[in-house]
């Protein structure tokens, strides 16, 4: 994936401090756990002795266990609710938000599908169970499969919000990771799922046996791709969304000081790597006003 200018938060994070881990504890979003482990493995690789355990689970997973005082980074593929941080705070949290990288939500099918694009309203129609042949949408007359997550995925969450608007279909397969709903789409000449765009995409090309469809937002005419970066990073893609963290309390020691490598030009780099895109654009501005911190393009 070509990598383009950087932006990168100087410090104005805040993590648990209540509690006192030998190892940092990060928990939550199986969409992320594969980047923040190999962020933790590349740290630790610098810094000798310090030590980072990043497990999955599911975004929900991650915030109860921070709420709770289980971790001291909650990994989230989608914002805390408003009973999550009245929960949180009803414990003496102040709970924090920071970006630390872009996903484009990817709708992947695969490629003996003739279909190439699909408007998010029609997208909406299909996990809805309201449309189940793809021959009503110009395709093959064949039923469609679907391939979602489980509902204690922040992916799951996300993908009712801002693409369902209502519910999922009681026909959807519910899968426990990305990884999985890839196999399927693989098997499934006429499944549709939706992953991470760091799941199918590695340097800027797409993975045998998937392809992923251009999607166009609502009343639009206009395809993009998930694979573009100028696209996402300016909110023209329709499923993009940034990866979270969220932490409680001020930063200090270890803990501080692995926030900001995953900032840092060399970890956004790492961001990169893993397919999914650096925090910058209109994602850069929500963690200046979050934070007030300042950023520093390269």
């Amino acid at each position: 994936m070509k990598l383009q200018k950087l932006l990168i938060p100087i410090i104005g994070l805040s993590i648990l401090a209540s509690n006192s881990f030998a190892t940092i504890q990060v928990k939550g979003s199986d969409t992320m756990v594969n980047l923040v482990q190999k962020l933790a493995e590349e740290y630790m690789k610098k810094n000798a002795g310090n030590s980072v355990a990043v497990s999955g689970g599911g975004s929900g997973t991650g915030i109860a266990a921070i709420i709770n005082g289980k971790c001291n980074i909650a990994n989230s593929s989608r914002s805390m609710k408003p009973a999550e941080i009245s929960k949180m705070k009803s414990k003496g949290g102040d709970p924090r938000e920071i970006a630390i990288a872009i996903d484009a939500l990817s709708v992947i099918v695969n490629p003996a599908n003739p279909i190439n694009k699909l408007n998010i309203e029609v997208i909406g129609a299909i996990f809805r169970g309201e449309i189940t042949n793809w021959k009503e949408i110009g395709g093959p007359d064949k039923a469609i499969t679907l391939y979602g997550r489980q509902p204690n995925s922040g992916t799951f969450d996300f993908f009712r919000e801002h693409v369902l608007a209502g519910e999922y279909s009681d026909k959807m397969n519910q899968m426990n990771g990305n990884s999985q709903i890839v196999e399927a789409v693989k098997q499934d000449d006429y499944g549709v799922g939706y992953v991470g765009v760091g799941y199918v995409v590695n340097d800027g090309k797409v993975m045998d046996g998937i392809k992923l469809l251009n999607v166009s937002g609502k009343g639009s005419l206009v395809y993009y791709s998930p694979t573009d970066l100028k696209l996402v990073v300016n909110g023209k893609y329709p499923i993009a969304r940034a990866l979270f963290q969220y932490v409680d309390s001020a930063p200090k020691g270890e803990v501080k000081a692995f926030l900001n490598f995953e900032l840092s030009a060399e970890g956004q780099k790492l961001v990169a790597g893993e397919g999914f895109y650096p925090i910058q654009g209109v994602f850069a501005e929500g963690n200046k006003s979050l934070f007030n911190v300042n950023t520093k393009a390269f």
